[in-house]
C-alpha cells in the first residue's frame, strides 16, 4: 500500500486503515482516493469490518486544496470523492470511523459515510466548502441531514458551524466520545462486538437498513428467507436453547 494509507491491523474479521498524510493534515488527494478504492475492492471480494482512523489530532482536514483548485467541470461530474464515499458506505460489512482532531470538508464526509463514528475528545466536524466558493458535494448535503437533522445541518453547511466532540455526541453524529488514547481501543471493542455476530446476518441487516423506505418490507422478507435456511441460524439458535436448559 502506498504512502497515503497505512495498514494498522489486518485480521480475518477486520482491516484497520489509517489515513497517513500528516504533512498536509491527511488531505484527501487523488492518490488517497485511488488507494481507498483498492481497499474497497479488497473488502468487497473478502468482506470484513473496516476501521478508518487518522493520525494524531487530525482525521482528515478536507480535500487537497491545491489539487481541488485545479479541478474543473468534468472532474465535478466524475464525482471523484462522492463515488468513493458511496462505495465505502455500501461495503458489505460495517465501517467504523475513529475520528480525533479535525474532520473537515471531504474528511467529514468520509466519516459520514461510515456506519459508526466514534470521536476523540479533540474531534471537530465542519464543512467549510461554501467559504471556498464550492459546495459540500461528497455526501454532506444529504447524509448530514439524515444524521443530525435539517436545522443543524444547514448551520454546518451554510454558516460554517463546527461541532466539537460533545456537540457531535449530543446531535447524534457520533455514538461515543473517548479520550484520544482510548479511541482506537474503543473502535476495536466495537469491532469485536460486531465480529461476535453472524457475519451473513450482519451483511443482510446492513443492506436492508440502507435500502430505501419503499423497498420495505419486501427486502426484509427476502433477506430473512435466506437467513432462515442458513446453517448459522440453526447452530446459533441451538446453542442459545442449550444454554437455557436446566
Amino acid at each position: 500500500m502506498a504512502a497515503a494509507l497505512r495498514r494498522v491491523d489486518d485480521r480475518a474479521d477486520r482491516l484497520h486503515v489509517r489515513l497517513d498524510r500528516p504533512e498536509v493534515r491527511n488531505a484527501i488527494d487523488r492518490a488517497m482516493v485511488d488507494e481507498l478504492h483498492e481497499v474497497c475492492a479488497e473488502l468487497e471480494a473478502r468482506p470484513r469490518i473496516l476501521v478508518l482512523s487518522g493520525t494524531e489530532r487530525v482525521f482528515a482536514a478536507g480535500a487537497d486544496i491545491a489539487e481541488l483548485r485545479e479541478r474543473g467541470r468534468d472532474d465535478a461530474l466524475a464525482g471523484i470523492n462522492s463515488r468513493l464515499f458511496v462505495r465505502i458506505a455500501t461495503l458489505p460489512m460495517p465501517v467504523i470511523a475513529a475520528v480525533d482532531g479535525w474532520a473537515l470538508g471531504g474528511g467529514a464526509e468520509l466519516a459520514y459515510a461510515a456506519d459508526f463514528r466514534l470521536a476523540g475528545e479533540n474531534a471537530r466536524f465542519g464543512q467549510p466548502e461554501v467559504g471556498l466558493g464550492i459546495m459540500a458535494a461528497a455526501g454532506a448535503t444529504w447524509r448530514l441531514r439524515e444524521l443530525v437533522g435539517e436545522t443543524l445541518a444547514l448551520e454546518i453547511l451554510l454558516a460554517g458551524r463546527v461541532l466539537d466532540a460533545a456537540e457531535a455526541l449530543a446531535a447524534g453524529l457520533v455514538s461515543a466520545v473517548h479520550a484520544p488514547s482510548d479511541l482506537l481501543k474503543a473502535a476495536d471493542a466495537l469491532a469485536d462486538r460486531i465480529a461476535e455476530q453472524d457475519p451473513t446476518a450482519v451483511r443482510f441487516t446492513k443492506r436492508a437498513f440502507r435500502a430505501p423506505r419503499e423497498a420495505h418490507p419486501e427486502v426484509d422478507d427476502l433477506a430473512q428467507s435466506v437467513l432462515f435456511e442458513s446453517p448459522a441460524k440453526h447452530e446459533r439458535m441451538t446453542a442459545f436453547l442449550d444454554r437455557r436448559k436446566p
